[in-house]
């Protein structure tokens, strides 16, 4: 359950950690406590827990609240070639860096940190569930990387990336067998799997 801790936090998490293709998008927020408690009223948690037209009203109403928020791609060429766990740990690291500096530590989903911060950082299993700065990046970063692969379908229709965001999915992984990889595909993931 999370609870209204208002001290001076930036929390971040990522989205698109486990898909075969696009990106990983890591984001980093700042709230309030008035920001706080407005979007714990309306629901805020974990953005894994919430429809994805939640996540969207959720992200509408941070931006018309004015929350401080930043975010950082890590295409998938970056996660061949870094690996999927350092590309993410740099998406976050950017993402946090272009924050103004508000903030007397961060709070990270998980028990890896990205390195080489000029403030504190703690890892937290679960913190996406504990605190609303981290439940308020991972809503933030799953509705940009949504909106990112729903345009990718968009060039790429014959992989249904609007449907699966680029997870492996039974129709995902058989339109690989079926077509091959597109540009977007993450070749250090393995696609080539059979079902």
């Amino acid at each position: 359950m999370i609870s209204g801790d208002c001290s001076r936090i930036a929390g971040t998490d990522e989205a698109g950690r486990g898909p075969l293709c696009g990106p990983v998008v890591a984001a980093s927020v700042v709230l309030t406590e008035e920001q706080e408690r407005e979007l714990l009223a309306l629901g805020l948690t974990d953005s894994k827990k919430l429809t994805a037209r939640r996540r969207e009203l959720l992200f509408g109403r941070m931006n018309a609240l004015g929350v401080l928020w930043r975010a950082q791609a890590a295409s998938h060429s970056r996660i061949d070639l870094m690996n999927i766990l350092q590309a993410t740990l740099w998406a976050m690291r950017l993402s946090l860096l272009k924050l103004p500096p508000v903030f007397d530590e961060v709070i990270v989903d998980g028990t890896f940190t990205p390195p080489g911060l000029p403030f504190p950082v703690r890892g937290i299993a679960k913190a996406d569930s504990l605190y609303p700065q981290v439940a308020a990046a991972s809503v933030v970063a799953k509705v940009l990387r949504d909106r990112a692969m729903i345009a990718l379908g968009s060039v790429y229709p014959q992989f249904g990336l609007g449907r699966n965001k680029g997870y492996p999915t039974e129709e995902h992984r058989a339109a690989l067998l079926l077509h091959g990889p597109s540009p977007v595909h993450r070749h250090s993931f393995a696609w080539r799997s059979p079902l």
